[in-house]
């Protein structure tokens, strides 16, 4: 399998109404089901390459990072925030279908993108055929046992985020950071997700965080939204959370778990993963991901 991004079968640039730019990219087999993916806070769909790299052949792919990560230029901070990017993921899904043709879309969504395709299909309707939702973090509601271990793991990842170095001299140094801290990442994956989530600064011939740190911090310390947990169990479409070992004990794992014994919500968990399942165990990942989709009728 290629360990590079291939130049995309065709680019969509959304320019949204306060002038920030969202590219959507076009890979794989456009015959094939169409499968929509996005990534977590900080990072960048095209270093998620180890996951949906396998799914090329069968499947349309569209890819898009969200305002302000990867490939999309930098815009202002005060609209950094969940609810703009509920709206912004309805506009993506709407030009989609627009310019790219109109058929059955499932929604594949990791983390961040996750949570924000729940938000997006509750406050407006169903959108996805079906959801696949790779570990998302909800917010659990009052008194809830998972809450403060959720609360302050989020406010540790954001105070780490706002400590993250800014820039680098070459993406290398980042993909060492990387594979320094998850050791089980893909070998691929950390070049490839430091390469995704820079950008090459001409002023100060440097490499910065597409996603700076203040924003990514900001997205962690605002997750506290508890009604989607709430009606997670209403919801018009059908979901599968695909999540990271709870052993592993991350509360997106727990909360996974959770949910799928107070909702009965259908679940599965990938043996000896962490929240980064997907560039971690693809093969087991998209099997778990298939069963679902085969189940409800979407199928390549």
């Amino acid at each position: 399998m290629s360990t590079e991004v291939l130049a995309p079968l065709r680019v969509v640039e959304l320019t949204m109404e306060d002038g920030a730019i969202i590219r959507i990219r076009q890979h794989g087999n456009p015959s094939g089901p169409r499968l929509v993916l996005s990534h977590g806070n900080g990072l960048a769909i095209d270093g998620y390459l180890p996951f949906w790299g396998r799914l090329r052949d069968r499947y349309e792919l569209i890819l898009f990072d969200f305002r302000n990560h990867g490939q999309n230029p930098l815009h202002n901070f005060k609209h950094h925030n969940w609810p703009q990017f509920i709206h912004d993921l309805e506009h993506i899904f709407e030009i989609v279908q627009q310019k790219l043709g109109a058929k059955p879309t499932a929604g594949v969504f990791h983390s961040l993108s996750a949570v924000t395709a729940v938000m997006q299909t509750q406050r407006i309707g169903r959108r996805w055929d079906p959801l696949v939702l790779f570990d998302p973090p909800f917010y659990p509601p009052d008194g809830h046992p998972i809450r403060e271990l959720q609360r302050g793991t989020e406010n540790d990842i954001a105070a780490r985020a706002e400590r993250r170095t800014p820039s680098y001299e070459d993406p290398g140094d980042l993909a060492r950071q990387f594979q320094r801290r998850f050791p089980r990442w893909q070998p691929e994956a950390y070049n490839l997700m430091a390469r995704a989530t820079l950008r090459y600064d001409s002023s100060s011939r440097r490499w910065v965080l597409a996603c700076p740190r203040e924003y990514e911090a900001h997205i962690f310390r605002s997750n506290r939204e508890t009604s989607t947990w709430q009606r997670l169990r209403e919801m018009p479409v059908p979901i599968k959370l695909i999540c990271a070992d709870p052993a592993d004990g991350g509360p997106p794992a727990l909360i996974g778990r959770a949910l799928a014994e107070e909702t009965a919500v259908e679940y599965q968990a990938i043996p000896d993963t962490s929240h980064f399942l997907q560039i971690e165990r693809p093969g087991e990942c998209i099997g778990a991901m298939e069963d679902f989709l085969v189940k409800h009728g979407f199928t390549s």
